[in-house]
């Protein structure tokens, strides 16, 4: 028989992992249900290898598909608000409503045109069905518009086709068809020559559409608008339920960007909704794939899991270099007032804009940014630069915070899970205080005992309270008495060999005490004061630094001692680097006895 010490498990060891204790079992859910979409036939796909330089065009449609998926549908008041705030923020084409489907879009596009609320060089655009009695309503509403285009569409997938309309392929090209020329027609008869008009047609819904019928359609509905110089004519594909990969949906595009006859001028504009969750980079892809233009509305509003998310888009681009040519810069009044306008709030964790995207709470994550920055300040002085003139670098941040108008102060917050880069962070930040490591590792030890015992999260403020009370307490106060010593005054002379002598006056146990000692430094002499009225202590380490620029500017001292055997950190803070010395001596003395 084999020795089982010898072919067999060690005795005393666990049982080692195989793939075998990996598998998944089958979940029992019917799967059976549904199908998989259509790959497409593509091989020499160029996408891949693209990628994206410039800013796409933009068109936010918060006005109508944002506003008919809320619950409650803006006010005339809120509408007006979110149109202010898309048109500040620089978006030049705005879809403002669905003027047929009733008089609040009607009256609402009206105002704004009325009231001269739209740019010159903003182009709005307003939906309708292929109705005729819809389509001379839509275009009487953008009467004295600037600029404005109507926007056609009509259901072209199969499910549509057999289930709603119960109409044959060439019925579904026919009704695009004649709605365009009926566009057209109107857009002739009504609006004068102060409008620059343009139109838009989807072919509905483009990711169930099998391609060769959507290029039909879209083709038809070429040859009644004759796009040629100076005429476009937008082509929107919409994802209006997401069905594939992003990669799909790309090679999709890239096969219609390829077909489509008068490519040139052709607007192929992308508009995808996030039922996979995977909205954002679908239109990523898709502008890789030859896309245009981009629709879409702020922070993914919309129906269902929601459109595409126009913020987190257009500031993907920003954190790669490439001009948005969106202005994000204030991001919490853009929040604050999408929230205003659609009665929903934002996630915490939504992408750039959330309450805590900026924010680490884990240990680990605090120490490497709190690195960063020191790293970025030190980069930038060698090369005679500030920090906003070098590349960013900065672990766990994509971006700036600061340049979407986020304080520093709520990149790092401290709970549980906290270490001490992150405390040490926000000393440095808030209160300029750069402590050493191993004071960092004593003083994080405190706050960790006080989130272990209290729970939740410990705010830059109440961090601050546990250092004043732990190394500066203030014993100037009436009354105040805090540990053995309290400091008063002291003088330096250098003796003729190089010492120097320290007379220090101060309160030592409650009596008035003039201290003194002779050392090589003034430090030294503090300690050889110390030891005559019994206190044991010595040097470990030292460091200073100032803590800002200019006559007034004070010094933060920070001393490691052993004090009776106990080592123990102090910190003084003063204008005279001496006296910030021996402050942070009596903040360790002190300490000892708590």
């Amino acid at each position: 028989m084999s020795d089982p010490a010898v072919t067999g498990p060690a005795v005393g060891r666990p049982t080692p992992l195989t793939n075998a204790t990996h598998t998944q079992q089958p979940s029992g859910m019917p799967i059976h249900k549904y199908g998989r979409y259509e790959a497409v036939d593509i091989p020499d796909r160029t996408w891949p290898d693209n990628r994206i330089t410039q800013a796409p065009r933009w068109l936010s449609t918060d006005l109508r598909d944002g506003n008919q998926a809320l619950i409650d549908p803006m006010s005339p008041a809120r509408k007006r608000e979110m149109f202010d705030l898309l048109v500040r923020m620089g978006y030049k084409e705005i879809e403002v409503g669905f003027p047929s489907s009733g008089e609040t879009d009607f009256a609402f596009v009206r105002s704004i045109i009325e009231d001269g609320a739209i740019p010159e060089d903003v182009t709005i655009s307003v939906l309708t069905q292929a109705r005729e009695e819809l389509i001379e309503r839509t275009v009487q509403s953008l009467v004295g518009a600037h600029r404005a285009t109507v926007h056609l569409y009509n259901a072209t997938a199969p499910t549509f086709r057999r289930v709603v309309f119960r109409g044959t392929r060439e019925q579904v090209r026919q009704i695009a068809v004649d709605g365009t020329r009926l566009v057209s027609e109107y857009a002739e008869k009504i609006l004068g020559p102060e409008t620059v008009f343009g139109y838009q047609y989807s072919p509905e819904i483009f990711t169930d559409t099998e391609l060769d019928f959507a290029l039909e359609v879209c083709e038809g509905v070429m040859d009644v608008w004759q796009p040629e110089e100076g005429r476009e004519i937008i082509l929107n594909l919409p994802a209006t339920v997401e069905r594939s990969t992003p990669s799909t949906h790309a090679d999709r595009f890239e096969w219609m960007s390829r077909n489509l006859s008068r490519r040139e001028y052709v607007c192929l504009s992308v508009h995808p909704h996030n039922d996979r969750g995977t909205a954002v980079a679908a239109a990523e892809l898709a502008i890789m794939a030859g896309a245009d233009r981009i629709e879409g509305c702020l922070f993914g509003q919309g129906e269902r899991t929601g459109n595409v998310d126009l913020v987190t888009l257009g500031m993907n681009l920003f954190s790669q270099g490439v001009d948005p040519q969106i202005d994000f810069s204030q991001i919490d009044e853009i929040r604050r007032t999408s929230e205003y306008c659609n009665q929903m709030e934002i996630h915490p964790r939504h992408p750039y804009v959330g309450d805590l995207v900026y924010t680490a709470f884990s240990g680990s994550h605090q120490d490497a940014i709190k690195k960063g920055f020191d790293a970025m300040e030190a980069d930038a002085a060698a090369q005679g630069r500030t920090v906003d003139d070098i590349e960013w670098a900065v672990p766990y941040l994509p971006i700036d915070p600061k340049d979407v108008g986020r304080s520093y102060e709520a990149v790092i917050r401290v709970n549980s899970q906290s270490g001490k880069g992150g405390i040490a962070y926000v000393l440095k930040n808030e209160h300029k205080l750069d402590l050493p490591r191993r004071m960092q590792i004593e003083f994080s030890r405190i706050i960790q005992a006080k989130t272990d015992s209290e729970g939740g999260e410990v705010t830059p403020k109440a961090i601050w309270s546990v250092f004043q009370d732990e190394y500066l307490p203030n014993a100037e106060e009436p009354g105040a008495r805090w540990g053995r010593i309290q400091l008063r005054s002291g003088q330096t002379t250098t003796e003729k060999d190089g010492s120097d002598t320290l007379t220090v006056e101060a309160v030592v146990d409650g009596v008035e005490t003039v201290l003194t000692g002779t050392g090589n430094g003034p430090i030294s002499a503090f300690f050889a004061a110390l030891a005559a009225v019994g206190i044991d202590a010595r040097l470990l380490d030292y460091s200073e630094h100032t803590m800002s620029e200019g006559a007034s500017a004070q010094a933060a001292s920070y001393i490691e001692c052993a004090i009776d055997g106990k080592v123990l950190w102090g910190i003084g803070i003063d204008a005279n680097t001496t006296r910030a010395s021996l402050k942070a001596v009596v903040s360790a003395v002190n300490r000892a006895p708590r």
